[in-house]
């Protein structure tokens, strides 16, 4: 005779402590690896109601406080941090990103902080454009005269990033594999000349490449 496996499941109504719903916020966080959780993403896989954290906490941020998160719903976020958001999604899907994509993984922030800023997410991807696409680039940080032969800082301005990925159609240069065609491809802003040998940060010395092609790269210097 097969035995039957017996499992209790929870009375609707019935009273939850602090530490369960705790328990159950960090539970989902770590069921899809996530850093912070939105609203919409544990009224989906919670087991509990968002609003009973809310209410119980004070609010939702203080809920993911609690839990040891990261706030997925911050509020006065700077442009500046909105756009360099759109630029990572953009970056890791190789096209542009939708807005329920906000809701996952790269995603730092949610939709809400886009809707309050901008009006809607479709304003916002116009204004991010608008911005990366503008004359008078973010020149690279101008290093003093010294025995090294590098002038430039090393890391690439969003709009010198947004400018390259842009030009090489987000497509590594190296074997032509695009996160828009094959999930898991991750996109990356590389000097063609190292940086460590004395390349600069400008257009003309930076390249797309795929984590691979990057990794096997390393900082060697191109026949």
């Amino acid at each position: 005779m097969t035995s039957k496996t017996f499992e209790l499941a929870r009375v609707k109504g019935q009273p939850v402590s602090d530490e369960e719903l705790i328990l159950d916020l960090q539970r989902v966080a770590k069921a899809f690896n996530w850093d912070a959780v939105s609203q919409s993403q544990y009224e989906e896989h919670g087991v509990y109601a968002w609003s009973t954290l809310k209410r119980r906490f004070g609010s939702w941020n203080k809920a993911l406080s609690k839990a040891g998160l990261s706030f997925s719903n911050e509020v006065n976020i700077s442009e500046p941090r909105l756009f360099e958001n759109v630029l990572v999604l953009w970056q890791h899907y190789g096209r542009q990103p939708r807005r329920r994509e906000l809701e996952f993984p790269p995603s730092t922030i949610s939709q809400s902080p886009y809707n309050r800023h901008f009006g809607s997410w479709t304003a916002a991807l116009q204004a991010f454009v608008e911005y990366a696409n503008a004359d008078g680039a973010d020149a690279p940080e101008q290093k003093p005269e010294s025995t090294n032969v590098t002038k430039t800082g090393r890391d690439p301005s969003l709009r010198l990033r947004w400018r390259v990925l842009q030009r090489d159609r987000f497509i590594c240069c190296g074997c032509g594999a695009s996160p828009a065609i094959e999930l898991g491809i991750e996109l990356h802003v590389d000097h063609v000349t190292p940086w460590s040998k004395g390349g600069s940060t400008i257009l003309e010395n930076l390249q797309t490449l795929c984590s691979k092609c990057n990794l096997g790269k390393s900082n060697m210097l191109l026949s």
